[in-house]
């Protein structure tokens, strides 16, 4: 497996040292792309050394080479140790005034961040955001370590173990799988992200918790596949990755006449958005008004279309060419009658999709959370099969889940 191996300009790059040397017993091409200030405390003799081949930082060496092309498009995985702040913050942006940010912005293949630095850096709002749209874009960032810093301090921020990064960054390419970089190249990729909101009047709504994390993840991780992707994108706390045809929805019915548009092109439909099951019967023009000489209001509420059920039900009856593969999300919570997992199983044989990806949900679960753990329920599983699952963080199962995808696109067209 060919590798890039960056490393910022951190104290912890000597431990990078380590992580090379387990790259390369492990049998991998290794090429180390330092940033300048990285130099300061590991020189590239000692990393031309450690992996056998050329080190350079510049995008002017190599020029006939086109290197800062080259390096990104033709690694199988990059991974950067330590990626600081200022890294994290240059990658997040789009930066691209050295080898290393010019080699990220080039990647094909799977993307690992350690991050190292102090507490409060780690901690502040800015690397914070950073960090949340390198995931959202399907790179892995892994947790830092907790543990003595420079200095006299301890906290969060320490650079993980090399054996910690280098199980994660295989762990990355294995989770990549069938859905690595052109997989998905000449396929059209619909998916729905967010929660819809319903009208009251002009000021309130009924709406849920839903944070776009893992429809905006879904999609990063389709572009990274090589898809066209168009999201149908309702309410939103993360921005949508750049690549993709957004369209923007309100309510579950505008919801349904966009998804129902774009399914006729599409060749995978994921209706991952939260919409809303039920609509206020009446949306009043006015804000409606406290009053203490009137009877509280009454809220009737209607049914809204089972718009995933619409869709299978149009894609059986057109019954023309290769249909679209439509994936359905549950998000359930048990309760006496049943546990979550009968309640998936029920809400797959009724909707009749291809597939179903089913998570348990509560306050302090999946909504607006950026870890997730899912089952993937297919119609030809049976009761007592293993059923297919991912955990991590949102970006991680949506590599699994695009596998997946890919894996049934491939066995319909075989």
């Amino acid at each position: 497996m060919r590798i890039v191996l960056g490393v910022g300009g951190g104290i912890a790059a000597y431990k990078a040292a380590s992580l090379l040397r387990l790259f390369t017993e492990a049998g991998h091409n290794v090429t180390v792309v330092p940033t300048e200030s990285s130099k300061q405390f590991v020189g590239p003799a000692t990393w031309e050394a450690l992996s056998g081949n050329p080190v350079s930082s510049s995008v002017f060496d190599e020029v006939e080479k086109v290197n800062h092309v080259r390096l990104g498009h033709d690694a199988d995985l990059i991974v950067v140790a330590p990626a600081t702040a200022d890294l994290l913050a240059r990658a997040a942006s789009g930066q691209a005034n050295d080898l290393l940010t010019n080699t990220l912005l080039m990647a094909r293949g799977p993307v690992v961040f350690a991050p190292a630095m102090h507490t409060e850096m780690w901690a502040h709002p800015a690397t914070v955001a950073n960090v949340a749209t390198l995931r959202s874009r399907g790179a892995v960032v892994i947790e830092p370590a907790v543990g003595r810093l420079t200095g006299k301090d301890t906290g969060p921020g320490r650079l993980p173990d090399p054996e910690t990064i280098f199980t994660a960054a295989l762990d990355a390419v294995d989770s990549a799988g069938p859905a690595g970089p052109g997989a998905l190249a000449g396929t059209t990729v619909t998916i729905t992200a967010g929660g819809t909101r319903e009208p009251l009047d002009p000021v309130r709504f009924l709406g849920n918790r839903s944070s776009g994390k893992q429809g905006t993840a879904l999609a990063a991780a389709a572009l990274a596949a090589g898809a066209r992707v168009r999201l149908i994108a309702a309410h939103m706390d993360v921005p949508a990755p750049e690549g993709v045809e957004l369209i923007r929805v309100e309510t579950a019915l505008e919801l349904r006449a966009a998804v129902h548009r774009a399914a006729a092109d599409s060749d995978v439909v994921i209706m991952a958005a939260a919409v809303a099951d039920f609509r206020p019967a009446q949306v009043v023009e006015t804000k409606i008004k406290k009053r203490d000489d009137e009877a509280d209001p009454v809220i009737t509420l209607v049914r809204n279309p089972d718009i995933l059920q619409e869709l299978v039900r149009a894609r059986d009856e057109a019954g023309t060419g290769t249909p679209t593969l439509i994936v359905g999300f549950a998000a359930e919570t048990g309760d006496d009658t049943s546990d979550v997992l009968e309640y998936g199983r029920s809400k797959l044989a009724r909707k009749g999709c291809d597939l179903l990806v089913l998570n348990r949900v509560g306050r302090s679960l999946v909504f607006g959370q950026d870890e997730t753990e899912v089952r993937i329920l297919s119609p030809d599983d049976s009761p007592e099969a293993a059923l297919e699952s991912a955990a991590g963080t949102k970006a991680e199962v949506s590599a699994r889940i695009l596998a997946r995808i890919t894996a049934e696109l491939a066995a319909r067209r075989s």
